[in-house]
């Protein structure tokens, strides 16, 4: 998967781009959006018109990145032609075996690093055809902009920034090469896979390592809060079972069932599961659900008043929400900060004065 010449020049070039695009997109984006009054942190823009400046700054990242891709199309595809047999190379580093030898053997050159140097274990290895370097090297920088670039315009990919940018280029790579099978435009190589996915792994490197902490000003108290929590945390009960708890369900007092009916299952949405009518009292039990989420509402069907209570939602997108609810004739406060955490959020009144809170995260 190289392009169509590889030599010196266009591998200075092609590292001198991906250096510009790591360095100088995250301190351009966020120059731009403060001087614009645009909060990238996901808490609320000073702008007034914030919102299509925002969506205005995804669709120039988006056709970047599109044109990123046309780029890469045009490199493995559109730059060769189509060859008569079908090519595969199957073996493992064969590209780095083919370029470079080493006469001590890979462990008796790092024995020798440790004993005689590092310029003395060099001495002993021989350049054979830089020209396959040059290909390995091509492979890699390739697919560092897709590993920097995938969590840097979607969330999803930011969510586990750890492993899904690199997962999503080994993923590609494969479909690239079985493309490029398919089509007789280059070679099968199992070496290309390995190449690309370690780009991929460098490119959201550089972005936990640039691209977060030039966006994140607070990047330094948010780690060592993190790393403090963890350390204080790790012999605590329920540490180890973290990652596979979640919070489902929460609940709620209520004053009257057919007020919760009017506002949670016809205006919001939410699904009745089981309702249980008390024998022995006048109230009533009720479990809603959203989708993985579960409120629990107990109705006395008194006229007692009720201490004030909290439901907290969180949305990936807020405004799509408010112009629904609004739409349905739900009255919904301003966009407003979090106190807690800095992101979006809007107010609106359930039934018994239940305030619900709709955090963008």
């Amino acid at each position: 998967m190289t392009a169509f010449a590889n030599s010196l020049t266009t591998n200075l070039a092609v590292t001198g781009l991906v250096l510009a695009l790591v360095f100088l997109l995250p301190w351009l984006d966020r120059t731009i959006c403060k001087k614009l009054g645009l909060n990238l942190q996901g808490g609320v823009s000073s702008h007034p018109r914030a919102e299509a400046l925002l969506r205005l700054r995804q669709g120039l990242l988006l056709f970047a990145f599109a044109v990123y891709l046309a780029a890469v199309a045009f490199l493995v595809f559109f730059s060769r032609s189509a060859t008569r047999d079908y090519q595969v190379h199957v073996a493992l580093f064969e590209d780095l075996t083919g370029a470079v030898r080493i006469d001590l053997g890979f462990v008796g050159f790092l024995k020798t690093i440790f004993t005689d140097g590092f310029s003395k274990a060099v001495s002993h290895v021989q350049i054979i055809s830089a020209q396959n370097i040059a290909q390995v090297y091509m492979n890699i920088m390739l697919f560092v902009p897709m590993g920097y670039l995938l969590p840097y315009l979607f969330g999803w990919f930011r969510a586990k920034v750890r492993y899904r940018p690199a997962l999503a280029c080994l993923v590609l790579s494969f479909l690239i090469e079985n493309a490029q099978l398919v089509f007789r435009r280059g070679f099968y190589d199992i070496d290309d896979l390995v190449s690309n996915t370690l780009g991929g792994v460098i490119g959201q490197f550089l972005f936990l390592s640039v691209a977060y902490v030039v966006t994140h000003p607070n990047w330094r108290k948010e780690v060592k809060a993190y790393r403090r929590w963890k350390r204080n945390a790790q012999n605590r009960t329920l540490y180890p079972f973290a990652r596979r708890m979640a919070l489902i369900r929460t609940t709620l007092l209520a004053s009257n069932e057919e007020n919760v009916w009017d506002f949670y299952v016809m205006k919001l949405g939410f699904r009745l599961i089981r309702q249980i009518v008390q024998l022995d009292a006048p109230g009533t039990d009720m479990l809603l659900q959203m989708g993985k989420m579960q409120v629990e509402i107990h109705c006395a069907n008194t006229r007692e008043s009720l201490p004030g209570q909290t439901l907290t939602l969180s949305v990936r997108r807020l405004p799509p929400v408010i112009r629904r609810m609004r739409a349905n004739g739900i009255t919904v406060s301003e966009i407003r900060q979090d106190v807690y955490t800095g992101l979006r959020c809007v107010q609106l009144q359930g039934p018994d004065e239940v305030k619900i809170l709709i955090i963008e995260k």
